[in-house]
């Protein structure tokens, strides 16, 4: 985030798919980062259920005592459950379970603020799921973990196109990129993820 200018005191909310280290084991160093730059604003973190214990059982891992430190700012954790809307930061943030072993519900998201939705797959194989998570969204940010082998609790680019027109989303862009679909990227019809990716969003 530094590297790309976006100050960290800046977040207001973070929503959690799922309790696998590379989806949340960022979270604590951007709360001690807040720490030591004096954030003062309130910070919301969502995510499955137990995502707290989680998350604050990382930073003890990482920074023992860490939890137990006075802080200048407020976190809220609020747990999501499946079909049932809170607000985060402004969004409607409503998730639906998906299909990935992570020792809790792992969760696609779908975020709207005023006219626009972004729904996000988080990990999962392939679940009816993902149409109501991202039916009509602006924006569907999708693993592609393969090209096309079945991975267990993990989506190839080739079923997700075979789902495409159900979801019906206006634009696609994969991500969680594994070496198959790494090494088929010239037979790939939608946006790739990058380091840095900046995009905009029309709602027309």
């Amino acid at each position: 985030m530094k590297a790309a200018n976006v100050d960290p005191g800046t977040v207001d909310g973070i929503v959690i798919t799922h309790l696998h280290g590379d989806h949340f084991a960022g979270v604590p160093f951007l709360i001690l980062d807040g720490q030591f730059s004096r954030r003062r604003r309130k910070l919301t973190i969502a995510g499955p259920v137990g995502v707290r214990a989680r998350v604050e059982a990382a930073m003890e891992i990482l920074f023992p005592g860490s939890t137990s430190v006075a802080r200048p700012f407020e976190i809220q954790w609020r747990e999501l459950k499946p079909r049932h809307a809170i607000t985060v930061a402004g969004f409607s943030v409503n998730s639906f379970e998906v299909i990935h072993a992570s020792g809790a519900p792992a969760l696609a998201l779908r975020l709207s603020a005023d006219t626009t939705t972004i729904a996000y797959s988080g990990d999962t194989e392939w679940t009816d799921e993902l149409i109501a998570a991202a039916s009509k969204a602006e924006l569907f940010v999708c693993e592609a973990y393969a090209f096309d082998k079945a991975i267990k609790y993990h989506l190839s680019y080739r079923t997700l196109a075979d789902h495409l027109k159900a979801i019906s989303a206006k634009r696609v862009i994969l991500t969680h990129l594994g070496s198959d679909l790494l090494g088929h990227l010239d037979e790939v019809a939608a946006d790739v993820a990058y380091d840095g990716l900046m995009v905009t969003i029309d709602d027309d």
